[in-house]
């Protein structure tokens, strides 16, 4: 498994900070039948979990699904050596909040590392001034169609202070670092 300098308390404390936390005042699932969470379809939705950051789950726990992936047979960055986790909700009905992964929590959004002074090419969500961390849309390619990334929707503020305060910590790690650079 992929060693993390982050610890199990800085990964319950994000936990805490996120769930207080969420993009829109209003469960935004009931606009998009919850796209993001659905299991039922043959891509079935899943994420990475970032270094370290099973250490607070129980991989017993029937609410997902769990697979170990080498980083050599995916794209990772090349600091990453061994390998990664990669779990699949059982669906919306099934989900346990308090454990959603970090980046599920922060969905819609990717943090990104931008100079200071340099215009990207991107629309910037939320940037504090001075600091190269930045908050942009999530582009991955998704099987299906996020309507607040669609709308480019106006995200609650604390929302995006908790998710820019979260990312700004997880960058520390220089293996996260890493993940953030290579976009």
């Amino acid at each position: 498994m992929i060693k993390g300098k982050t610890r199990r308390n800085t990964y319950r404390a994000i936990y805490r900070l996120l769930d207080r936390v969420t993009p829109v005042p209003f469960d935004c699932g009931t606009i998009c039948g919850a796209a993001c969470c659905r299991t039922d379809d043959p891509d079935r939705m899943g994420l990475y979990l970032l270094p370290g950051e099973e250490k607070i789950h129980d991989r017993r726990d029937p609410w997902l699904t769990w697979q170990l992936q080498s980083t050599d047979e995916y794209d990772f960055p090349p600091s990453w050596h061994g390998h990664v986790c990669y779990v699949n909700c059982e669906g919306p009905e099934h989900c346990r909040r308090s454990l959603r992964p970090i980046q599920c929590r922060t969905f819609p959004l990717k943090p990104v590392l931008v100079p200071a002074g340099e215009t990207p090419p991107f629309p910037i969500v939320y940037r504090e001034a001075g600091c190269e961390l930045a908050l942009t849309w999530q582009d991955e390619e998704l099987p299906y169609c996020c309507p607040l990334i669609e709308s480019a929707a106006r995200l609650d503020p604390a929302f995006l202070r908790a998710t820019y305060t979260v990312w700004k910590h997880l960058i520390r790690d220089p293996l996260i670092r890493d993940l953030v650079e290579r976009g």
